[in-house]
C-alpha cells in the first residue's frame, strides 16, 4: 500500500514524539543518580526542560495536520526509556555508559529532526519548520555538549572510583 508524503511525515511526527518521551523517562532516571556529577546534572536538567518543549512543539505539528500523538507508541517509548536507563544503573561505570548511550541518542533524534524537516518542505507544512528546527538546535547543542564533555565525564569517573 502506497503512501502520500502527508502520511509519511505524519507517522515521522508521531515516531519523533514518542522518541521524545523515551528521551525524557531517560534523563528523569539518569538525573536521579547523578549526585557525583554536578555538572551532568544541570546539563541532563536543562535538556529535559528542552525535551518538555519539543513534545509540545511535536504536539503543535500534528495538530497542524489534525492529527495527535499515538499514545501507544508513546507508552511503549516510555517504558523502553525507564529500561534503557535502568539497564546501565547496576554497572560500576554507569556514568560512562550513560554518556556513550546518550551521545548515539542525540544523533539519532538529530537524524530524525532532518528527515522531518525534508518531510515538512515535500508536505509543504511549512509552518512546522521552525518548530522543528528548534528541537534541531537543541538536539544539535546537547550533542556537541556531550562531546565536548566525554574527557572530563571519563576523568570524574575515574576520580569518584578512585575515592570509592
Amino acid at each position: 500500500m502506497a503512501q502520500d508524503a502527508r502520511e509519511i511525515f505524519v507517522v515521522g511526527l508521531r515516531n519523533a514524539h514518542a522518541m521524545e518521551i523515551q528521551a525524557r523517562e531517560m534523563m528523569e532516571r539518569q538525573s536521579e543518580r547523578l549526585g557525583d556529577y554536578p555538572e551532568v546534572k544541570a546539563r541532563v536538567t536543562q535538556h529535559l526542560r528542552e525535551t518538555e518543549g519539543q513534545i509540545k512543539r511535536l504536539d503543535e505539528c500534528l495538530a497542524a495536520c489534525g492529527e495527535t500523538s499515538s499514545s501507544l507508541k508513546d507508552a511503549a517509548q516510555s517504558f523502553m526509556g525507564n529500561m534503557a536507563a535502568m539497564a546501565h544503573t547496576v554497572m560500576p561505570d554507569e556514568i560512562l555508559k550513560n554518556t556513550f548511550a546518550n551521545n548515539a541518542f542525540e544523533h539519532f533524534e538529530i537524524a530524525a529532526y532532518k528527515s522531518l524537516l525534508s518531510l515538512a518542505d515535500l508536505t509543504g507544512m511549512s509552518s512546522a519548520k521552525p518548530l522543528l528546527e528548534a528541537s534541531l538546535k537543541e538536539e544539535q547543542s546537547m550533542a556537541a555538549w556531550i562531546d565536548q564533555n566525554i574527557d572530563s565525564v571519563t576523568r570524574s569517573y575515574v576520580r569518584v572510583a578512585q575515592a570509592a
